[in-house]
């Protein structure tokens, strides 16, 4: 992976432009996971579409999470003092990962005490970022989380 990637930064440098790696599928095959029908419903209808939306068009530049394969992205997530709400839908695809980060972050932490994982029953990935059909978004909730914790 390392030497595709640095082969495709060399590409991208030589040509002056950063290939994408292409945004939500269009036009959706009717075999498609939950998870892929969910971000084409809002990434490519009035919902969710903008003409500069990544998700919505062309998707991110192919190297542009390089970054992040040298260092384990929870390694330090425990040693965090500050306030942190996880909050996460249960039908999303990517909740294992809500779960374990906020496991990460509070355990062994001795600042566990500001750390919450506020799980959304029923929602999708996407309703959390317009409160889908239901209005899903605990706005009440997350007032009273920085109103404890952010002031």
């Amino acid at each position: 992976m390392k030497q595709a990637l640095n082969a495709q930064r060399i590409k991208d440098y030589q040509s002056g432009e950063y290939e994408l790696g292409g945004g939500v599928i269009d036009p959706l095959p009717e075999d498609a996971p939950y998870f892929v029908k969910d971000y084409h419903a809002y990434y490519k209808t009035e919902r969710g579409y903008h003409p500069r939306s990544l998700n919505s068009n062309g998707g991110w530049n192919k190297i542009g999470c390089m970054s992040f394969i040298n260092m384990p992205i929870l390694q330090y997530s425990n040693e965090i003092r500050s306030a942190v709400m996880v909050l996460h839908s249960d039908k999303a695809h990517s909740f294992y990962f809500g779960k374990d980060a906020y496991e990460n972050m509070t355990n062994g932490n001795p600042y566990s005490e500001n750390k919450q994982l506020l799980v959304i029953e029923g929602a999708s990935h996407t309703d959390l970022y317009d409160g889908g059909e239901g209005k899903v978004i605990p706005f009440d909730k997350l007032e009273a989380f920085y109103n404890e914790y952010l002031r």
